[in-house]
């Protein structure tokens, strides 16, 4: 009873593990789960003009850092310039300077981000209680009402930032509205009204993503705080909430250009989309973070080849475990269809069909033979591997003669296996009979059909790779099969008589 407890409990840990680093690899690593899924990549580049003055120059462009996108890869254009990616006021810049400029300038900087699941803005940790709002002159009775009218409305943070919205960006505002926005920018408002509450808010920027779109300017939106994460609120419109296409390119900096030694200077963005494969972009981002070195494909193409027909092996041996154990098919070896399945692989399906069975067929004819002299059993199967390989060989030069070229491939049958085949089915004729070969030999190439079949599928090809803990779970599976003890399939034909009584 301890040994099925302590069984059990390995048939789990081994499901949970396998599953688990699976899902990992999917909502973590990216990994997609179908082959060929394709998605969006935006290319945005930002371009910085400003006239230089002929003094040295410094120009810091806050880089974006949206927890809803990936940075693939970065790249500027700047000749002349020295550029330095680095943290200042708590955002990551690049900081291009030059000892003296000139005239007209312009700095190119590029990313190529992916757009992830939509995730909160969390905030770990919670900011400082806002400072006392100093309001312009003349507006701080207005303000106030506003506040307290606010505040009467709301019951928390975010329905008092939404009443503060609906005031502002209401079309019939009042006077005090109006009053106030003489003298605040509407993003600038709200965020005021919202310090005057004690609650924590800021102007932030974002750039709308659309494809094909030049010289787009950032637009201006307000994150409220509110239980750890921040709730972005549209000036435009007072609405609360994120589109899709909205990518936060300034947060956390005071500004999104600083430059000393210039003047007129802006930035404007171009964007395009394309798509791409999700499977060649999780394999990015994973170099990005440092993380491909766990991966396999940090090994070298041939290694990787050969690793992706190596892992298609459990499959085969969990079909064959299956078809032997549930179903109840005979075949000649335990895992010989695993191997002639494999041959199919690198010969497709009907030619090494054909090649299979004239290879058997001739085999049996000279191992008839062979029986006839006597010989030692070790003699004896090393005449057969020497005959196999003449056949092969013959085969291999006909098929190239007569033009077949496909009939090539039948040097990657496996030489031994075949030859350990042929010796099987010859004693099985000699014992059992013809028919026993027959039912024998067609359960091998009906398992090994099967086998192809499955390992040739490309959802089974793109798991065995990208999601290793698969094999934990053929590894339960095959474990659990071990246990079965009740009737094959196939043995249920001795209980027709039984169904036609009744």
């Amino acid at each position: 009873m301890a040994s099925k407890k302590a069984f059990y409990f390995v048939i789990a840990v081994l499901l949970s593990i396998g599953i688990g680093s699976a899902v990992y690899r999917h909502t973590v690593d990216g990994i997609p789960l179908v082959p060929g899924t394709q998605t969006v990549n935006w290319t945005v580049e930002a371009r910085v003009t400003f006239q230089a003055q002929g003094q040295p120059i410094e120009a810091a462009l806050t880089l974006p850092e949206d927890p809803g996108f990936a940075t693939l890869s970065e790249s500027a254009a700047s000749p002349g310039y020295g550029l330095t990616l680095a943290r200042q006021d708590g955002a990551r810049k690049a900081v291009w300077t030059k000892r003296e400029a000139a005239g007209s300038q312009e700095l190119y900087f590029t990313a190529n981000l992916v757009q992830k699941n939509a995730a909160p803005l969390e905030e770990p940790n919670e900011p400082a209680p806002p400072e006392p709002v100093v309001w312009a002159e003349g507006v701080d009775t207005a303000a106030q009402t506003l506040v307290d009218l606010a505040w009467d409305r709301s019951a928390g943070n975010l329905s008092y930032a939404q009443q503060v919205a609906t005031m502002i960006f209401d079309k019939e505002q009042g006077q005090n509205v109006e009053l106030l926005l003489g003298h605040y920018q509407p993003a600038e408002l709200m965020v005021q009204l919202m310090r005057a509450a004690a609650i924590p808010a800021r102007v932030s920027h974002a750039l709308m993503l659309e494809d094909g779109r030049r010289r787009q300017n950032l637009v201006s939106v307000v994150e409220v705080y509110d239980n750890g994460q921040w709730h972005l609120f549209d000036p435009a419109t007072g609405q609360s909430g994120r589109p899709d296409n909205m990518l936060l390119w300034q947060r956390a900096s005071a500004s999104v250009l600083d430059i000393t030694g210039a003047t007129d200077s802006r930035v404007t963005f171009s964007i395009i989309k394309d798509t791409r494969p999700a499977l060649a972009t999780a394999v990015d981002m994973m170099t990005a973070k440092g993380l491909a070195s766990f991966s396999l494909y940090s090994l070298p193409l041939e290694e990787q080849s050969l690793i992706r027909g190596l892992l298609l092996v459990p499959i085969g041996v969990l079909v064959v475990v299956f078809l032997r154990v549930i179903v109840g098919l005979k075949t000649s070896g335990t895992f010989m269809p695993v191997l002639i399945a494999l041959a199919f692989i690198q010969t497709t399906l009907l030619t090494g069909l054909v090649g299979f069975l004239l290879i058997v067929a001739v085999g049996l004819y000279i191992r008839g033979y062979l029986s006839n002299l006597n010989l030692l059993l070790i003699s004896r199967i090393s005449a057969v591997v020497i005959t196999v390989l003449g056949i092969i060989t013959a085969f291999t030069l006909l098929a190239y003669n007569l033009g077949l070229t496909e009939g090539l491939t039948i040097t990657f049958f496996p030489m031994i296996i075949l030859a350990w085949t042929i010796e099987r089915m010859s004693i099985l004729w000699e014992e059992e009979g013809p028919k026993e070969v027959a039912v024998q030999g067609g359960g091998s190439l009906l398992v090994a059909v099967i086998t192809y079949l499955c390992m040739v599928n490309p959802l089974v090809q793109h798991w065995v790779f990208n999601f290793l803990g698969v094999h934990l779970v053929i590894l339960a599976l095959v474990l659990m099969l071990g246990q079965y003890t009740g009737y094959r399939l196939l043995e249920l034909r001795r209980f027709r008589p039984l169904a036609g009584d009744s």
